[in-house]
């Protein structure tokens, strides 16, 4: 097996400038590196990466916090996590996923300290989030992928919920329906102050009073029973509604069935607006999903250049970065049917 000795008497230079060069620890010239990095290919080199470690003062390990035990690690959620390891792999570090809910904000801060991590990039992030508030007191390098109470922490990146609000209710009036559901997340994710489901509500609001339109939420547990459940409500309470907006992922695979069972058509008669979701996703229901593809991959290497920006002592950006979903089609929406009869 090669050591850095052997690469040193390959390149033509000292066992302290191959170590500079492999942990970057002082600036040695182009030409220099260059025969280092030949050398080490030749010798098919492997740097010990504990080594390196204790050399740096790094792991050059970077976590990323997810509540596994709470929510489902589905197709949407790996955008993010794909995206973030790519990111993270080419500036040589690697990505863990540690699956720790805001109710285990402690174990987390545990992890911290014991130096497994160089920093932390926090998912489902709630608006009174303890992991959170437990990095910033121990001074722990840390970015969001959501947003905290504080909305202007630079820290953040997140989806432009607003703006998805609004291209999503445009895209259904622009149809001609008037009266929209939004099937959002469950009210127990709204008691505990999940970020996205608080903000897509307000923005959903917000959207259809400005344009003078009627818009009802349903809280849903997130699984197709409880989508199906949903339809059985929307139908008895509000008849009127012709259009939904589903926040939902995986209960909204629940809902067309529930519309199909009791009669009614999709796009024919109600059309069914998925967002903040995947194409896999999409491509589970029938008819497929007219859907605003997540930015996840995007917001996952986002929050991987964050946070090196911070480890590095870069300045960080002046506002959270939000980035809009992407509009794609599916069979699930169209015009408003000029007369409305459903089975009851």
């Amino acid at each position: 097996m090669a050591t850095m000795q052997d690469v040193a008497n390959l390149a033509q230079c000292s066992l302290s400038t191959v170590s500079y060069a492999i942990n970057n620890t002082r600036p040695i010239s182009a030409a220099t590196r260059q025969r280092i990095e030949q050398a080490m290919r030749e010798l098919d080199f492997r740097p010990n990466q504990i080594a390196r470690s204790l050399a740096s003062r790094r792991s050059n390990i970077l976590a990323l916090t997810f509540p596994g035990t709470e929510n489902t690690l589905g197709s949407t959620i790996m955008e993010f996590v794909t995206g973030a390891a790519q990111a993270a792999r080419e500036r040589g570090f690697h990505l863990v996923v540690w699956p720790y809910a805001p109710a285990q904000a402690d174990e987390m801060l545990q992890m911290s300290r014991q130096g497994l991590a160089d920093g932390i990039i926090v998912m489902e992030v709630r608006r009174d989030d303890p992991r959170v508030r437990l990095l910033d007191e121990h001074q722990f390098p840390l970015t969001m992928i959501g947003r905290a109470e504080d909305g202007t922490d630079s820290r953040c990146v997140d989806v432009d919920f607003e703006q998805t609000a609004e291209a999503a209710v445009a895209h259904l009036a622009e149809l001609g329906h008037t009266d929209i559901v939004l099937l959002n997340h469950s009210a127990d994710s709204r008691d505990h102050g999940y970020g996205p489901t608080l903000r897509i509500a307000e923005g959903f609001h917000r959207v259809m009073g400005r344009r003078g339109l009627t818009g009802q939420v349903l809280w849903c547990d997130e699984t197709p029973a409880a989508g199906r459940r949903a339809i059985d409500e929307l139908t008895g309470r509000w008849p009127a509604v012709t259009a939904m907006v589903a926040m939902n992922e995986h209960a909204v695979i629940g809902a067309v069935g529930g519309l199909a069972g009791r009669g009614i058509a999709v796009p024919q008669t109600f059309s069914v607006l998925s967002i903040v979701t995947s194409p896999l996703m999409a491509q589970m229901a029938e008819p497929a999903l007219t859907i605003l593809h997540s930015p996840g991959a995007d917001l996952g290497r986002l929050g991987v250049q964050n946070l090196l920006d911070q480890l590095d002592g870069r300045r960080p950006a002046p506002a959270p970065t939000l980035l809009p979903c992407r509009w794609e089609a599916g069979r699930s929406t169209g015009p408003v049917p000029p007369v409305i009869h459903r089975p009851r």
